[in-house]
């Protein structure tokens, strides 16, 4: 894919700290966005983003915010707004997996992951939408667990990356009138800190050989917030090497 002018465009990305939002962020900084992104913890990890993108001669704004709360979320969505002036791009990116099998899994956990997995994107999704401008992006990172678990101790993380997939296609439409698209990408195992215990295991899932780059989940999640992608909405699109194929 070629590299998208977002010049004079303004991006949110939640859970933008480290691991795929980081990666998305630095992206979309890259192509000329001015980034705002959140992260729950490690402040210091936050401020070495934002210093590695204003050295590179871009606009970055950390913003601390629990994407479990709703009223934190939509304050970072205004201060965004506020800060460069509008909002043309928005990625829920933050999510969390707390592993256990269902005959065990706490109600606390639960809710826990249905709000940061699924609330979140609602609330900022509805949020976004209403500080931008027509001709706007959404882009929302779920899972291909939503297509396949594989393994045990994954049911309510996949019940909540699937339940993405319908959220998606029911907003593409409410938001249609207006040309903002929302699309999910899905990425499959991707090479992270928090991915590093599984690695080997899964070269030999994967057709390819191999996991996944940030990259490459950032590139897609660039193209589908250009101008080019105005035509495609309402979409899961999965990114896993055909681990799902």
């Amino acid at each position: 894919m070629q590299a998208k002018s977002f010049k004079g465009k303004v991006a949110l990305v939640t859970g933008g700290s480290r691991g795929i939002g980081a990666g998305i962020v630095r992206r979309l900084a890259a192509d000329g966005a001015s980034v705002a992104f959140t992260y729950s913890s490690s402040p210091e990890k936050a401020l070495e983003l934002v210093r590695e993108i204003e050295s590179a001669g871009g606009q970055a704004l950390s913003l601390k915010a629990d994407s479990g709360s709703a009223e934190e979320l939509r304050a970072a969505v205004a201060r965004t707004a506020e800060a460069f002036g509008t909002l043309d791009i928005f990625v829920s990116n933050a999510g969390i997996l707390t592993r256990g099998t269902i005959d065990t899994y706490t109600l606390e956990d639960f809710d826990r992951m249905v709000a940061i997995n699924v609330r979140a994107a609602f609330v900022g999704i509805q949020a976004a939408a209403q500080e931008m401008n027509d001709g706007g992006r959404i882009v929302i990172i779920g899972s291909n667990t939503a297509i396949r678990t594989a393994f045990p101790g994954a049911s309510v993380y996949s019940m909540t990356k699937a339940a993405l997939v319908g959220l998606v296609r029911g907003a593409a439409i409410d938001l249609a009138p207006r040309a903002i698209t929302v699309n999910n990408v899905q990425p499959g195992p991707i090479a992270t800190d928090m991915s590093s215990t599984v690695a080997e295991l899964a070269k030999t899932l994967i057709p390819l050989k191999r996991m996944g780059d940030v990259s490459e989940v950032a590139s897609f999640v660039s193209y589908l917030a250009s101008e080019e992608a105005g035509f495609i909405t309402g979409t899961s699109l999965t990114i896993d090497g055909g681990y799902v194929a």
